[in-house]
C-alpha cells in the first residue's frame, strides 16, 4: 500500500487512490460536485482539497447532524496538520457569542447548517475570508434547507470561493439534480460508479437478499377492511365527477394527482371541493393504515389504529378522523386488534432468525436493522431482548406520541456503543441512513424495502466498507414492500445512468456573482437589478450602517423570510421573543402566520388571546397573513364564511391589529423591509405614541389612558374605573384596594402602582 504524500497531511496516513488524488486536482478548478458511492472515501477527497485551500483562508464544512459533525471533526484533526485548537465545530449547543470569538481564531470550522445560515443572518460573522466551503450529503440541497441559503451567500460573498459538494446519492430525478447544481453555483461534475475501473479495486462485494415472507391471516382481513373502506370514498369521490384511480393503482403520485383536481375546483369555487378534500385526507389516513399492516405489523398498526381513535373520538380531532371513528367498519378493526398482544409479522421473527445466525458464525458482527416507523425500532429492540440479543435503538430527536427521542449527545454515545460492540444491533430509523462511519457493519437489514432510490443507496452503504457485507431485505408477498422494491431498483439504475451522464455535461450547471476583492470592478446585474453580492456590501460596510433593523424570533430561521430580508440588506437581530416574530423600532411589533396556520390556531388553539398579547405588547400591531388571500380563509378546515369574517373583524376592530395578506414568504419580507425602511428613515418629531391624539375625549380618553398600563386591558380599565371612580383615584387607591377588584392579580396591581413612579431621562 502507497500513502499520499501532501502539505498538511502526516505522512503515512492517506492511502494513495488515483481516482482520489484526481477528482481531488480538478475539484481545485471551480465549485465541484463529487459522486462517489458510499465507503469510496468522499471525505478523503474534501480531505485533499482542505490541505491545499488551508493557507488561503478559513474552512468551512457542512454537515446536516451533530454525529456526522462529531466524525468529521475527528477525522480532520487526525488528518490535517493544523494546530488542534484551530480546528472547531459549532452545533446549536454552542453559544452565540462563544461561536464568534471561536470563528475569529478557526482555520477550520464543522458545523451543522442551522446554526451557520442564523449567524450569517444576524451577521454574527461573515464568509468573506473562506477559501473553501464542504457540503457533505449536499443532495439536500433544495427547497428550504439551509444549505440553499448558505452555499448562495458563500458563492457571493467570498472573496475566492471554491464549494465542494458531495454525496454517495444525487437522486434519479434529473430536475432535482440540476436544483441542487444550480444552488451550489456547480462548475465541474467529478462521478464514479463502482463499475469504473479505477474505482473496482477497492470496491468489496456486496450480497443482496431479499426474502419474501407472507402477511398473516388477521393482518389480511385488517387490509381489506381498509379497502373496502377506501372503495367507499373513491366512489363518493367518482359520485362528485372527479377523475378517481382504481383503488389497486391508490399510490401517493395518484393521490397528489386528486389532490391537484380539488385545488382547482377550490379555485373555481366549487362547494364540492370542501367535502372532497375532508375525502382527500380519509384515503391519507387509511392508506397509511394498510402499509403500515403490510409492511409493518400488528404493533405498529395497532398503535396506529389507536392513536386514529383518540383523534376522531376527541373534540379537536378533524372531520377525516371522525368520519373514520365512526365507520362501523373501523370499530371492528379496534375490536380485532385488543386480541394482539405479540407481534404477529413474520418480518419480526425472521429479524431474529437472520441476527441469530449471524452472530452464531461471526460472533463479532456489526449489525443494523433499519425501520421506517419508530414504533418497529422499539418493537424489534424489545423482540430481540426477548431473544438474549443485545441491540440498541437510534432515532431522531423529537418525540413523538409516546415515543421519545434521543438527544444529540444520546445518539453519539449509541454510535460508540455500537461500534466498540457494547451491543452488537444498532435498529435505526431514517436518522441513522446518512453518514455514519462504523466500518465493520457486516450485515444490514432492510425490514421494509423503501422507495426512494437515495434512502435504498444511503442503506446499503452501511456494510461493505473495508470487506465483504451482506444485505437483506424483507419483503412481504403481494403487498407495497414488493411494489417498493422494484421502484426502488428501477429508480438506482435511473441514478446510476445520471451520474455517468454527469461527466458528459448531462446535468445543467450554473454561476453565481461573487463579491470582488479591493480594486477590482463590482459585479454589474442587467438593467439595473440588485444583486446579493450589492447587498452583502453593503450589509457589510462600515460607513453605513444604518440600515432598516428588525429583529426577529429565533423560531422563524425557519421559514425563508429571514433568508430574503437578511438578502435584502436588514440589519437582523435574532432573539426568543416572547410575543410576535418580527420587532421593528419600539413601536411596531408584526405577528406572521400562514394561512394554515391562522385557521388551526383559531380552531385548535388561542387565536385571541395571541391577538390580545399582541396588542399589548406593541403601540403598532401587526398580523401579516402569508400564502393567500381572504378566500383561501375559507376554503380550509370546512370554516364558515362568516367564522372567518367576525374573526378578521374582531382582530382589526377589538384589539386595533392591522391585518395585512401576502402571497408568499418572498412578499412577506418585502413587507416588513417596508417597514423597516419607513422607521429607519423618520424625520423631524418623533411620532405621537397615540394612533390618533385628539380622537378621544371624556370617558373614552380615560379608559385610553389606563388601557397603556402594563397588564390593563378595556375590561379591566373599565372594571378599575367603575370601583374608583376616576384616573386619580386608581392612581391613589393601595395595592390591597386594587386586588379586591375582580380580576386584577398582584402583578397588575403592582405594574399600577409603580408605573407612575418610573424615571424618564433623556439618552
Amino acid at each position: 500500500m502507497s500513502y499520499i504524500t501532501r502539505k498538511n497531511i502526516p505522512e503515512n496516513t492517506l492511502e494513495e487512490r488515483a481516482y482520489q488524488t484526481n477528482i481531488a486536482k480538478h475539484a481545485l478548478s471551480g465549485n465541484t460536485l463529487v459522486v462517489l458511492p458510499t465507503g469510496m472515501g468522499k471525505t478523503a477527497v474534501a480531505l485533499l482539497i482542505a490541505a491545499e485551500r488551508i493557507s488561503a483562508g478559513k474552512i468551512l464544512m457542512l454537515a446536516p447532524t451533530k454525529p456526522l459533525v462529531e466524525q468529521h471533526l475527528r477525522y480532520f484533526s487526525k488528518n490535517l496538520l493544523i494546530d488542534s485548537e484551530e480546528i472547531i465545530m459549532f452545533t446549536g449547543t454552542t453559544p452565540p457569542a462563544k461561536r464568534v470569538d471561536l470563528w475569529k481564531k478557526a482555520r477550520f470550522c464543522i458545523s451543522t447548517p442551522e446554526v451557520i445560515k442564523n449567524d450569517l443572518i444576524a451577521e454574527r460573522y461573515n464568509l468573506r475570508d473562506v477559501s473553501l466551503l464542504i457540503v457533505d450529503e449536499c443532495h439536500r440541497t433544495v427547497g428550504n434547507y439551509a444549505y440553499v441559503f448558505i452555499a448562495e451567500r458563500y458563492n457571493a460573498e467570498a472573496r475566492d470561493p471554491l464549494l465542494l459538494g458531495m454525496t454517495a446519492s444525487p437522486g434519479s430525478d434529473p430536475e432535482q439534480v440540476a436544483e441542487i447544481c444550480q444552488h451550489l453555483s456547480i462548475s465541474v461534475v467529478e462521478s464514479r460508479v463502482e463499475s469504473d475501473p479505477d474505482v473496482r479495486p477497492y470496491v468489496h462485494e456486496r450480497e443482496i437478499e431479499y426474502r419474501t415472507v407472507d402477511l398473516p391471516e388477521d393482518l389480511w382481513l385488517a387490509v381489506s377492511v381498509l379497502n373496502s373502506m377506501i372503495d367507499d370514498r373513491l366512489t363518493s369521490l367518482a359520485a362528485l365527477s372527479y377523475r378517481v384511480p382504481k383503488r389497486e393503482a391508490l399510490s401517493m403520485k395518484a393521490l397528489n394527482a386528486l389532490m391537484a383536481q380539488i385545488q382547482t375546483r377550490m379555485q373555481a369555487r366549487d362547494p364540492s371541493a370542501y367535502s372532497a378534500v375532508s375525502i382527500h385526507a380519509e384515503l391519507m389516513k387509511l392508506r397509511h393504515g394498510i402499509t403500515l399492516a403490510e409492511s409493518q405489523g400488528t404493533t405498529a398498526f395497532k398503535a396506529y389504529l389507536l392513536r386514529l381513535e383518540a383523534e376522531g373520538a376527541g373534540g379537536a380531532g378533524s372531520k377525516a378522523a371522525k368520519r373514520i371513528y365512526e365507520d362501523e367498519r373501523f370499530r371492528r378493526l379496534l375490536a380485532l386488534c385488543q386480541n394482539w398482544d405479540k407481534e404477529l409479522h413474520p418480518k419480526a421473527a425472521e429479524v431474529v432468525r437472520v441476527i441469530r445466525e449471524q452472530l452464531i458464525t461471526e460472533p463479532e458482527s456489526r449489525i443494523i436493522v433499519f425501520a421506517t416507523y419508530r414504533d418497529g425500532v422499539s418493537m424489534l429492540v424489545d423482540h430481540l431482548a426477548q431473544d438474549g440479543i443485545p441491540a440498541i435503538r437510534f432515532v431522531g430527536q423529537a418525540s413523538r406520541d409516546a415515543e421519545k427521542g434521543l438527544s444529540q449527545k444520546e445518539q453519539i454515545e449509541a454510535i460508540r456503543q455500537f461500534r466498540e460492540g457494547e451491543f452488537p444491533v444498532l435498529v435505526a430509523t431514517s436518522v441513522g441512513e446518512e453518514g455514519l462511519d462504523i466500518p465493520s457493519t457486516d450485515l444490514v437489514i432492510f425490514y421494509e424495502a423503501v422507495p426512494s432510490e437515495i434512502r435504498s443507496i444511503q442503506r446499503k452503504g452501511r456494510t461493505g466498507r473495508n470487506a465483504t457485507g451482506k444485505i437483506i431485505v424483507l419483503v412481504t408477498r403481494g403487498t407495497t414492500d414488493e411494489t417498493y422494491r422494484w421502484v426502488s431498483s428501477t429508480r438506482e439504475k435511473q441514478m446510476q445512468k445520471g451520474v455517468k451522464a454527469m461527466r458528459s455535461g448531462g446535468v445543467p450547471v450554473s454561476s453565481a456573482p461573487r463579491i470582488p476583492p479591493a480594486g477590482e470592478p463590482a459585479y454589474a446585474p442587467p438593467e439595473g437589478q440588485l444583486t446579493l453580492a450589492d447587498v452583502v456590501i453593503r450589509a457589510v460596510s462600515e460607513e453605513n450602517d444604518d440600515r432598516p433593523a428588525v429583529m426577529i424570533d429565533n423560531r422563524e430561521t425557519h421559514s425563508r423570510v429571514a433568508e430574503y430580508l437578511s438578502n435584502l440588506g436588514v440589519k437582523i437581530t435574532l432573539a426568543q421573543m416572547p410575543v410576535g416574530d418580527y420587532a421593528i423600532g419600539d413601536r411596531i411589533l408584526i405577528e406572521r402566520k400562514t394561512v394554515q396556520d391562522f385557521v388551526d390556531t383559531l380552531v385548535d388553539r388561542d387565536l385571541f388571546g395571541q391577538m390580545r398579547d399582541l396588542a399589548d405588547s406593541s403601540i403598532r400591531p401587526v398580523l401579516i397573513i402569508e400564502g393567500g388571500s381572504l378566500a383561501d380563509l375559507y376554503e380550509l378546515r370546512n370554516l364558515h364564511p362568516n367564522a372567518i369574517r367576525n374573526t378578521l373583524a374582531s382582530i382589526s376592530a377589538d384589539f386595533d391589529v392591522s391585518i395585512l395578506f401576502t402571497k408568499d414568504a418572498n412578499e412577506t419580507a418585502e413587507m416588513i423591509h417596508a417597514f423597516a425602511r419607513r422607521e429607519a428613515g423618520s424625520t423631524g418629531s418623533p411620532r405621537s405614541l397615540h394612533k390618533a391624539k385628539t380622537g378621544r375625549t371624556g370617558k373614552a380618553a380615560v379608559e385610553y389612558i389606563l388601557t397603556a398600563f402594563p397588564d390593563v386591558g378595556p375590561k379591566a380599565a373599565r372594571d378599575l374605573l367603575r370601583e374608583f371612580g376616576s384616573l386619580r383615584g386608581v392612581m391613589n387607591a393601595s395595592k390591597e384596594q386594587l386586588i379586591a377588584v375582580k380580576g386584577i392579580g398582584e402583578k397588575t396591581a403592582a405594574g399600577i402602582l409603580q408605573t407612575p413612579d418610573i424615571e424618564w431621562r433623556e439618552k
